[in-house]
C-alpha cells in the first residue's frame, strides 16, 4: 500500500508538472492575465508535490529499515547482541529526522519568500495592466477545461485516498491538485466571459487569485512563526510544515462540515452530527446553498435608480437600441451577466479641476500667499507678456526676448450631464476627455491674453470666454455637458519666482509712482505759471486802464480850472496856494512859538527822529 501511495505522489507530480508547462504556454500565448496568474499557483504545488513525494520515499526507507530490523531481532532471539546506538542502528530514520528538521524548515522559508515575491510582482504589473486582445481565446478555453478535468479527477482520487488511509503526505499534493483544478476552471470561466464581452473579466479575475496569494504568503508566514513556538512530542506525527490549511480549505471546502460537526460533538458532549437535523442539513445543505444563490441572482432583475441619476441597460455588454433612459424609481431587467445597468449623476453639478491638484489638508487655509504653495501639485502655464521684443534687439538671441511668461491658474469648472447616451458611449473615458479639452481650451486662450490684464480686470472677461470655448469643444466632440461655470482663481506666478516677481512688479509700481508723482509736478507747475501770467496780464491791463483814466480825469480837472481861473483870477490862485499849502503840511510836525517882539534866529531840523507813538498820545479828559 505504501508503495501504491508513493507511485500516486510521483504521477501526481508528473502530471501536474506537465499542466504547469503547457499552461505556461498557453497562457502567454493567449495573452490571457488570469492564466498566467494560475502558472504561480501551478509551479507552487509542484515544489510541494516534490517535497511530499522526496519525504515518502524517506518514510518508506525508514519503514524497510524497521521491518528489516525486527527481521533480525527475531532471527539472533535478542537485540543486546548488537551493542550499537540506535543512529547507528536505524540510519534512515536519523536522515528523515534530520530533513524534517531542517531542509523542510528551510523549504517552508523559501516557499515565502517566492510567494512573497509573486506578490510583489503581481501588485506592480497587475496594478497598471491592460486586458490585451486574446489570441484564440476559444482553443485556450478548451485546453483549460481539460486541465482542469484531469487535475480535479485525479485531486479527487488522492484526497479520497487520503481519508481511507494513513497518507498524510499524499495530502498536500492532492490539495494542491485540486485548487489547480479549480483555477483552471476559473480561467476557463474568464475566457468565455471575454467570448461574451466582458473584457475586464479576465483582469479581475487575475487580481482574485493574487489576493488569494496574499492569503496563502501570510497563513505561510503564521506557520513559521508558531513552529518556533510549538511543543514537540516524541513519538506523535506532526502536521507538515509546508503544508497549507488554506489551500486544503480551498481545494476540500467540504471538509468545514467534518469540522464543524467534530466541534459540536465536543461542545454539547453528544453525537450532535448523528441527529436527524444534521443528517437533513448535511443532505439538504448543497440545495439551500442553490436556493440562495438562486434567490440572489433573481434578486439582479430589480434595479433601483436614485434620485439625481439616470441609468442605461447593457445587455451582454452592448446597449439596448430601443431601450430609453432609466429614471430615478424601480426598474426591471434581465438578471445578471444578461443585462447590466451603469448608473450616472446626471442631476448632480460636478466639478472638474484644471491646472491644479487640490490638497484637502490646505483647502482649510484662509490666506492664500504667492510664495507658499496651496495645493498638492500646481501646473505652469505660458501666457503671453507685455513687453515686446523692440527694433533695437531684433539681432538678439530668441531667448533673451521671449515675450512670454509663466503663469499658475486654478481653474474650477462645473458641468452637468445632459445627454446621457453620449457622455456614456461616444468615449471610453468622457470625463477625461472633458478635461483634456478644457486643459487644451485653456492653454490655447492663455498664449493670447496678457500677464497683467488676466490677473487683474480681465478676469471675468476670461472665465466667459473659456466657458463659451469649452462648450463649444464639448459639443464638437459630443460630450453630452452643459458647461455651467468656469472660475479663474488664485492667479499667480509660479512659487520658486513668485518672490522675484513682487520684487519687480514693486519696482515697477515704485518707477509707475515716479512718473506719476513728476507729471503731477509738471502739471501743477504749468498751471501755477499760467496763472501768474494770467494774473499780470491782468494787472498790466488794469494799471494801463488806470492812468488812462487818470489822464482824462486830469485833462478834465484842467479844462474846469481854466474856466474857474478865467473867472476869478486871485480867488483861483489864492485857493491854490492853500490846497498845495494843505497837501504838503498834512503829514508833517508844526511848532508854533508864542515870542513876541524878539528877533532870534531859529534853526529847525525838520528830520522826523521821535516815533510818532510817542507823540500822539490822546490829552486826559479833565476832571470836572
Amino acid at each position: 500500500m505504501e508503495r501504491n501511495i508513493r507511485k500516486i505522489g510521483l504521477v501526481n507530480l508528473v502530471v501536474l508538472l506537465l499542466v504547469c508547462i503547457s499552461a505556461a504556454f498557453l497562457a502567454f500565448y493567449a495573452k490571457a492575465l488570469s492564466g498566467q496568474v494560475a502558472i504561480i499557483y501551478l509551479g507552487l504545488g509542484v515544489l510541494v508535490i516534490a517535497l511530499s513525494y522526496f519525504q515518502m520515499r524517506l518514510e518508506e526507507s525508514e519503514r524497510l529499515e524497521k521491518m528489516e530490523f525486527d527481521e533480525l531481532n527475531k532471527s539472533k532471539g535478542s537485540s543486546s547482541l548488537f551493542n550499537v546506538t540506535d543512529a547507528e542502528l536505524f540510519p534512515a530514520q536519523r536522515s528523515r529526522e534530520q530533513f524534517e528538521s531542517f531542509f523542510v524548515p528551510g523549504f517552508t522559508v523559501l516557499l515565502l519568500l517566492l510567494q512573497g515575491g509573486a506578490i510583489y510582482w503581481l501588485w506592480t504589473w497587475l496594478r497598471t495592466a491592460t486586458p490585451a486582445p486574446m489570441v484564440q481565446p476559444a482553443v485556450a478555453m478548451s485546453l483549460y477545461g481539460l486541465f482542469a478535468l484531469v487535475l480535479f479527477l485525479l485531486g479527487k482520487y488522492s484526497s479520497s485516498l487520503v481519508r481511507h488511509s494513513d497518507a498524510r503526505l499524499l495530502r498536500p499534493g492532492a490539495s494542491y491538485l485540486l485548487l489547480g483544478a479549480y483555477i483552471c476552471f476559473v480561467v476557463t470561466a474568464s475566457l468565455a466571459a471575454v467570448q461574451l464581452g466582458f473584457g475586464n473579466f479576465d483582469l479581475y479575475a487575475a487580481r482574485v487569485l493574487g489576493c488569494v496569494l496574499a492569503l496563502a504568503a501570510l497563513e505561510t508566514l503564521v506557520n513559521l512563526i508558531l513552529e518556533i513556538y510549538r511543543p514537540r512530542v516524541k513519538g506523535k506525527v506532526s502536521r507538515p510544515l509546508y503544508e497549507s490549511r488554506l489551500v486544503g480549505l480551498l481545494a476540500q471546502p467540504e471538509g468545514l462540515i467534518t469540522t464543524a460537526a467534530q466541534a459540536l460533538d465536543y461542545q454539547f458532549g453528544f453525537k450532535v452530527s448523528e441527529t436527524w437535523f444534521y443528517r437533513f442539513l448535511e443532505k439538504a445543505l448543497a440545495w439551500l446553498i442553490l436556493l440562495q444563490v438562486g434567490i440572489l441572482w433573481l434578486s439582479t432583475t430589480v434595479v433601483f435608480i436614485s434620485t439625481g441619476e439616470q441609468g442605461l441597460i447593457e445587455r451582454f455588454g452592448r446597449r439596448l437600441d430601443n431601450q430609453a433612459v432609466l429614471e430615478p424609481g424601480l426598474h426591471f431587467k434581465l438578471p445578471w451577466p444578461i443585462d447590466h445597468v451603469h448608473r450616472h449623476r446626471t442631476h448632480e453639478v460636478q466639478t472638474l479641476n484644471i491646472g491644479f491638484v487640490p490638497d484637502p489638508e490646505k483647502e482649510k487655509e484662509t490666506t492664500v500667499v504667492w510664495t507658499i504653495p496651496h495645493y498638492k501639485e500646481e501646473f505652469n502655464l505660458l501666457v503671453a507678456s507685455r513687453g515686446s521684443i523692440s527694433p533695437s534687439t531684433t539681432n538678439a538671441p530668441a531667448e533673451s526676448g521671449a515675450p512670454v511668461d509663466l503663469l499658475t491658474v486654478s481653474i474650477p469648472m462645473q458641468y452637468q450631464i445632459n445627454d446621457l447616451p453620449a457622455w456614456a458611449y461616444y468615449h471610453t473615458d468622457a470625463g477625461q476627455m472633458l478635461e483634456k479639452a478644457a486643459t487644451r481650451e485653456v492653454v490655447r486662450y492663455l498664449v493670447g491674453v496678457d500677464l497683467f490684464d488676466i490677473m487683474s480686470s480681465g478676469r471675468e472677461k476670461a472665465s466667459r470666454e473659456l466657458q463659451k470655448r469649452i462648450q463649444d469643444r464639448a459639443n464638437e466632440l459630443k460630450l453630452g455637458v452643459n458647461i455651467i461655470f468656469v472660475g479663474l482663481q488664485d492667479i499667480h506666478p509660479p512659487v520658486k519666482v513668485a518672490k522675484k516677481f513682487e520684487e519687480v512688479n514693486g519696482a515697477r509700481q515704485e518707477a509707475e509712482a515716479s512718473v506719476r508723482a513728476a507729471e503731477g509736478y509738471a502739471a501743477k507747475t504749468t498751471n501755477l505759471a499760467q496763472a501768474e501770467g494770467l494774473r499780470r496780464i491782468r494787472a498790466a491791463e488794469a494799471y494801463a486802464y488806470r492812468k488812462v483814466a487818470e489822464a482824462h480825469a486830469r485833462a478834465a480837472q484842467f479844462t474846469n480850472q481854466l474856466a474857474a481861473y478865467r473867472a476869478s483870477p486871485d480867488v483861483f490862485m489864492e485857493r491854490a496856494y492853500l490846497q498845495a499849502l494843505e497837501r504838503s503840511a498834512t503829514n508833517s510836525r508844526k511848532y508854533i512859538l508864542a515870542v513876541t517882539n524878539a528877533q532870534e534866529s531859529i534853526q529847525l531840523d525838520l528830520q522826523d527822529k521821535i516815533r510818532p507813538d510817542l507823540l500822539d498820545v490822546p490829552a486826559p479828559t479833565p476832571r470836572r
